[in-house]
């Protein structure tokens, strides 16, 4: 699969089949499956592979009896650096991503040029922010950890102000059973459907808001809320965390958004492939982009065959 045909006829010499971008469990799924087909795969990540999965202290549902996200990022990474097949670049960004009828460029942060029969884009989400939170009221310039950073023994015998009801709080839960916190979750009408695993747990109070103002001190955090009701209410907590979500983080160029910067897969050039969570907030899980990326994997791979075969037949 080193070359494919191109507007004029003549071959466009490639520099590999298949080029992933983003080193996370979707990137990283896709590489392997690639290699287990026989496809070459460049692999460009900025960070280590999988380095999200480092944050994660508790897993429960995921197969092969990992518990905890390290165990499971270094299972993956060990594989996919002994796949012979996979081209790693790693602390390498994509920068540009440039589809064309036969082929695709990514343009490197180094300005190095990589072509490709196929692109398969799994650069995931990046951590919100309150100012980019509507319903948060807060200084421009504020940062605030998300919930997976808090300490479990600094949070003993504390509340936690924890803006948001993003899957987070689950992990948090479940990787401290016996921390003795109390979560109170504000969170917005949007993620109503993410507090299931949460509601049950006598740690958490949660407070469905339409409406935060976040006021912080040096030893406490004061939020006026206001419900959805229009009930006003002054919450006070030792310590404010997020867990307001991620921001699709796609590459520029020729990737299609949809108006919340998620990237839809049947809305993009026949030669981009969405992967992982860049696809919905609603499939951002191991699982998931761990099939997903299988699956594009093998998408790219029946479509080269397809191209090819016609290229043979044209030729013959």
């Amino acid at each position: 699969m080193a070359e494919t045909p191109s507007r004029t006829g003549s071959p466009t010499t490639l520099d590999t089949d298949l080029i992933i971008i983003g080193g996370g469990p979707a990137g990283c799924s896709a590489a392997r499956m690639a290699a287990s087909v026989g496809m070459r795969s460049t692999l460009i990540e900025p960070d280590r592979l999988c380095r999200n999965l480092y944050r994660i202290p508790a897993l429960n549902n995921v197969l092969g009896g990992y518990t905890n996200g390290p165990g499971l990022a270094d299972s993956i990474a060990a594989e996919l650096q002994s796949t012979e097949l996979c081209h790693l670049e790693l602390g390498r960004r994509a920068t540009q991503l440039s589809a064309s009828d036969d082929h695709v460029t990514v343009t490197l942060d180094t300005g190095a040029c990589l072509t490709a029969l196929y692109a398969i884009v799994a650069t995931g989400v990046g951590p919100l922010q309150p100012r980019d939170a509507p319903w948060i009221t807060a200084p421009s310039s504020l940062n605030l950890p998300p919930l997976w950073q808090a300490d479990a023994n600094d949070a003993e015998g504390r509340t936690l102000l924890v803006l948001g009801g993003d899957r987070t709080i689950g992990t948090f839960l479940r990787a401290h059973p016996t921390t003795d916190t109390r979560l109170l979750v504000a969170y917005p009408e949007s993620d109503d459907y993410k507090t299931g695993e949460i509601r049950d747990d006598p740690r958490v109070a949660l407070r469905p808001v339409e409406h935060v103002r976040l006021r912080l001190a040096d030893d406490a955090a004061t939020a006026e809320t206001m419900d959805r009701s229009g009930k006003r209410q002054t919450i006070t907590a030792d310590a404010v965390f997020l867990s307001i979500g991620n921001a699709p983080t796609a590459p520029s160029g020729d990737v299609v958004r949809d108006t919340a910067g998620y990237c839809l897969p049947s809305a993009q050039h026949p030669r981009v492939i969405i992967a992982g969570d860049l696809r919905s907030a609603r499939f951002q899980r191991i699982m998931t982009a761990l099939g997903s990326g299988s699956e594009a994997a093998l998408h790219a791979y029946y479509a080269a065959k397809e191209l090819l075969h016609a290229r043979h037949l044209h030729l013959g």
